[in-house]
């Protein structure tokens, strides 16, 4: 999904830049960013690392954690490279040519409190960037010579390292230090190695998600530290333009049931009040198979709202989905607590909703339970379309 990619936007605003694209004063036209096309062929651990040639890219952590107490937390980390000037004409490290975004957020369940903070820094001088170490030496057995990912805003960061994620970032007294392992393979979205999102061909990106990482570790809240069990999800995309100028914003839902199955949806918003009808989803067996849902193959119905008092925003805190076609999967999707909006006013002034879900629901003569996250954009006001097309 686009994630939060009006926040990508929204920096290069605050950087006094427009788009991401070449400079306009002669620089060469094959310097332009390179757009998501269908065919892309996916490798891994290759492409855990950054795609410079694109020009916006995230990588977005989200989970839920619980101590053996039963305490219930959910987190969210994302890093988000944005391209400014490809091929900078001056050579010094200090050169722009990405900016690096992180978001940061807790969200204690038992309090119903929200704590969510923002990071923005330029890469080139080693204050935020994204690397793959031992690229250059010869190819070996991975058994041999792991590779590792890492990508980091200051001491936020995640490392990719032989199927497991470690994740630090700690802010004013709130943390996560935690290690994420894979139980399922990497799933790309869309088709043909494509998730298209606007009208034209390159209104697009490159997808894959980790549906089910299994993770341990610690969170501190407001100074107080717990260790914690879980499950966490993990989306990368990488692209350069996405959506029309008729799509407003989305609804994005990651949903990791008791059964075993997950299941991604999104649906893009378009300013006319219909649904986009590239909308679409994956649905993910226990065994890791997966099916590409086109938006035909789902409903998505809003329920109660929520308003927020920080944006005036009114937000959708429950929905109900409909599978027909696969075991006539029927899910009612509540937010944990209403107020999980994030917003950065100081700063890039992004505004949006992204929090923990519970869910419930049947499959068949089943029942079906499970959690997950749940982001909303658009609603504050911003126009989607505008900034991202």
């Amino acid at each position: 999904m686009p994630r939060v990619a009006i926040s990508i936007l929204l920096c290069l605003v605050c950087a006094g830049l427009s788009h991401p694209r070449p400079p306009s004063d002669g620089a060469d036209s094959s310097t332009l960013w390179r757009k998501a096309a269908p065919g892309y062929q996916f490798s891994f651990p290759r492409d855990h690392d950054a795609h410079p040639d694109t020009g916006i890219e995230w990588w977005y952590y989200t989970g839920n954690l619980e101590t053996e107490a039963g305490r219930r937390f959910g987190y969210q980390l994302t890093f988000f490279r944005i391209g400014v000037v490809r091929e900078p004409r001056n050579s010094s490290r200090w050169a722009l040519r990405d900016l690096y975004m992180a978001h940061f957020a807790i969200s204690d369940i038992a309090q119903e409190s929200f704590h969510s903070f923002e990071r923005i820094n330029r890469a080139g001088i080693g204050w935020a960037g994204a690397e793959m170490t031992d690229k250059d030496k010869p190819p070996q057995k991975a058994s041999r010579l792991p590779v590792a990912v890492r990508v980091w805003n200051e001491d936020w960061e995640t490392r990719i390292e032989d199927g497991k994620h470690s994740l630090r970032a700690d802010e004013e007294g709130f943390s996560i230090d935690l290690t994420l392992t894979k139980s399922k393979p990497e799933v790309v979205h869309g088709e043909d190695g494509v998730s298209q999102k606007g009208s034209s061909a390159g209104n697009a990106s490159h997808y894959y998600s980790l549906t089910r990482l299994q993770s341990t570790g610690k969170i501190a809240v407001d100074g107080q530290s717990f260790n914690v069990t879980g499950e966490s999800w993990m989306d990368h995309e990488f692209g350069t333009s996405f959506l029309d100028d008729q799509q407003v914003g989305w609804d994005w839902f990651s949903i990791q049931l008791e059964d075993g199955r997950d299941l991604m949806l999104f649906e893009i918003r378009r300013s006319d009040g219909t649904i986009d009808p590239r909308s679409s989803g994956t649905l993910v067996e226990p065994n890791g198979d997966a099916r590409h849902l086109s938006h035909e193959d789902f409903s998505l119905a809003p329920g109660r709202k929520w308003r927020s008092r920080e944006s005036g925003a009114n937000y959708p805190v429950s929905w109900e989905i409909v599978l027909k076609k696969y075991n006539n999967l029927r899910l009612s999707v509540i937010a944990a607590f209403d107020d999980q909006e994030l917003h950065t006013p100081a700063s890039t002034g992004v505004t949006y909703w992204e929090g923990s879900v519970l869910i419930e629901g049947e499959s068949g003569e089943q029942k079906a339970r499970g959690r997950g996250y749940l982001e909303m954009t658009g609603y504050a006001g911003q126009s989607m379309g505008a900034m991202l097309r």
